[in-house]
């Protein structure tokens, strides 16, 4: 049986019983089967692999918390992702891809590109999908800290707050990554499909955010983001430990 490790957004501390919650049950007791006496990870976003022991199963799902160690997963660079909103099932891969590979931080943009235009109860509803897309991911990748998913915002609405190390990605500019200083924290914006405008890509320079081109090739959104954050990681990201 595959080792499981499920988030609980609950207090976890050594020696203290933990009653999982619906999803958790669902997927352990009903999904799994998974047996009494066998152990499985809990993690609740602090950064810590918490084992613990499944010691009930009937009605609920009763696990005995008796070791706790840190999680060295995490990348030391910060990246936060500024996208814009995907068609379909592209922007729940594009979201579990970008968890997987160290995203800290994910803000969906509505860009004057995007096909998909969300408001109201969809877009609460679409939110918290995406919310259980990023838990799920994280358990996957085995990482102990939740990614922070930002409302959705309208892209004018990105510069109200200042942008540490903006990038905004353009497929003719002259610059590329291997152009440009690390840093330890940076935030990218990228265009949905159709990429973003020239006003758009004009108000983030404006803004004091560095073009940048993945190489001579026009990507996809979702082959875009992907590839970014990858070559952000192999640059500037801790190495694995």
């Amino acid at each position: 049986m595959k080792h499981v490790r499920l988030y609980q957004n609950t207090n976890l501390q050594i020696g203290s019983n933990v009653i999982l919650d619906e999803y958790g049950y669902h997927h352990l007791v009903k999904v799994l089967r998974f047996p009494e006496g066998k152990d499985i990870t809990l993690f609740n976003g602090d950064g810590m692999n918490y084992t613990a022991t499944v010691v009930r199963v009937k009605k609920e799902c009763v696990v005995d918390v008796h070791s706790c160690e840190q999680n060295l997963s995490e990348s030391e660079l910060k990246i936060h992702l500024i996208q814009g909103i995907a068609k379909g099932e592209k922007m729940d891969f594009l979201i579990q891809k970008a968890v997987e590979l160290g995203v800290s931080k994910f803000t969906p943009v509505m860009s004057e590109r995007c096909v998909v235009k969300l408001k109201g109860d969809k877009l609460y509803k679409r939110q918290m999908h995406w919310q259980k897309v990023i838990i799920s991911a994280a358990e996957q990748s085995g990482r102990s800290v939740i990614p922070e998913l930002c409302d959705t915002i309208n892209f004018v609405e990105i510069f109200n707050s200042d942008i540490t190390n903006g990038l905004v990605l353009h497929h003719r500019a002259e610059t590329s990554l291997l152009d440009m200083q690390p840093v330890s924290e940076v935030t990218i914006i990228i265009g949905p499909e159709g990429g973003l405008t020239s006003s758009e890509i004009g108000m983030a320079i404006e803004s004091k955010c560095n073009p940048i081109a993945l190489g001579n090739r026009i990507l996809r959104t979702e082959t875009a983001s992907l590839a970014a954050i990858a070559n952000l990681q192999l640059l500037w990201g801790s190495q694995q430990n």
